[in-house]
């Protein structure tokens, strides 16, 4: 059966008044929520920069004792060439292993290098390191205390909350499916998710603007939708809004 324009208000206004109500429960958690997935991502990012911190250190040792091997190898070299100055017969001889020595003995002042460098990083990786977990264990106190925060007020709501929501369900049904269209379009437009508002005090209770007169006698007669001409929300009249609350 074809529902009339007032019992189509009627029914925009009863779905808008649970949405309300269920907008104004979830106004109980403001923040927290968002707050709570922020602290997790920024968790996660710092556990993420404390394995690649773990990481540059075990690769930094492993470099300092591949380059304390690498000084032990050329100090040997040293002492084997050393060992055959000895036993030279030219010059030539001389000069070619006195090379070796200097060459070895270059390769000894690199790596010893090498190892100051590495062992300054560590000491910097190590400090943010220690700095990374000390955020990380301030960060966890603080998501704690959030997720206790929100499920005391989720705990306290949610049983409400679900009954407004199954109650909308069911209002929805009531509703065909291009009005539900215009009015989930326009709930999401606004920030306070209002689409259907009533006239309060010859004003649109959605934006505050003044309603004509004869404008406010058509809306009265519930023969039309009538949207506001300023913020475009659908308008009924305080009757309407007298019956749900009374109903």
């Amino acid at each position: 059966m074809e529902q009339t324009v007032e019992q189509k208000l009627k029914a925009l206004w009863a779905l808008q008044s649970i949405h309300t109500k269920i907008d104004k429960i979830r106004q109980v958690r403001g923040e927290l929520p968002i707050e709570v997935a922020d602290l997790e991502d920024e968790i996660a990012g710092l556990d993420t920069r404390i394995e690649k911190i773990r990481t540059d250190l075990d690769d930094l040792e492993d470099s300092i004792v591949k380059r304390k091997n690498m000084i032990k190898d050329a100090q040997a070299a040293i002492k084997k060439y050393e060992g055959q100055l000895n036993e030279v017969k030219n010059n030539r001889e001389y000069d070619a292993i006195s090379k070796e020595i200097e060459i070895q003995g270059l390769e000894i002042q690199v790596c010893e290098k090498r190892i100051r460098e590495a062992e300054f990083e560590i000491k910097n990786k190590t400090e943010g390191y220690d700095s990374t977990l000390k955020n990380v264990d301030y960060s966890k106190g603080e998501l704690d205390v959030k997720k206790q925060e929100l499920e005391t007020i989720t705990s306290e709501t949610q049983k409400e909350e679900d009954a407004l929501t199954d109650k909308a369900e069911a209002a929805t049904t009531h509703i065909e499916d291009r009005l539900l269209k215009v009015y989930s379009k326009l709930r999401s437009s606004f920030r306070n998710g209002l689409a259907v508002v009533s006239i309060e005090r010859d004003s649109c209770s959605g934006c505050y603007n003044k309603i004509p007169p004869q404008l406010q006698s058509e809306i009265r007669q519930r023969k039309k939708i009538i949207i506001c001409e300023h913020c475009g929300r659908i308008i009924v009249d305080e009757g309407i809004v007298f019956e749900e609350e009374n109903g």
